[in-house]
């Protein structure tokens, strides 16, 4: 399994460059911390390690993109660790949006 994220600004019609991202897994109640990254000048994380079967989130810091939400927790799971799991995130003023890219 992959996994990846793309972060955009979508108020300033740019990528989101520079975003701190967190992995977490669900560890029986709770989260267990992965990794930490930083997309890069197009908005993107590639590299994110590999968290295998079952439910794991992404969390943005987007503090510097956004003065009403400091940041958006994304949760997902993965079912297939075969695939490839792309979770972007578009982000607006006062609105934010996701959904299962490719």
């Amino acid at each position: 399994m992959t996994l990846s994220t793309h972060v955009l600004d979508a108020g300033k019609g740019r990528p989101a460059a520079g975003v701190p991202v967190r992995l977490e897994s669900r560890d029986g109640a709770g989260w267990r911390h992965v990794a930490d990254a930083r997309t890069d000048e197009d908005g993107r994380v590639r590299d994110l390690p590999a968290p295998g079967e079952g439910v794991h989130r992404l969390i943005f810091d987007t503090a510097g993109h956004s003065d009403f939400y400091p940041e958006v927790a994304v949760a997902f799971t993965v079912t297939d660790p075969g695939e490839h799991y792309h979770v972007p995130l578009l982000l607006s003023p006062y609105a934010y949006s996701t959904y299962r890219g490719s």
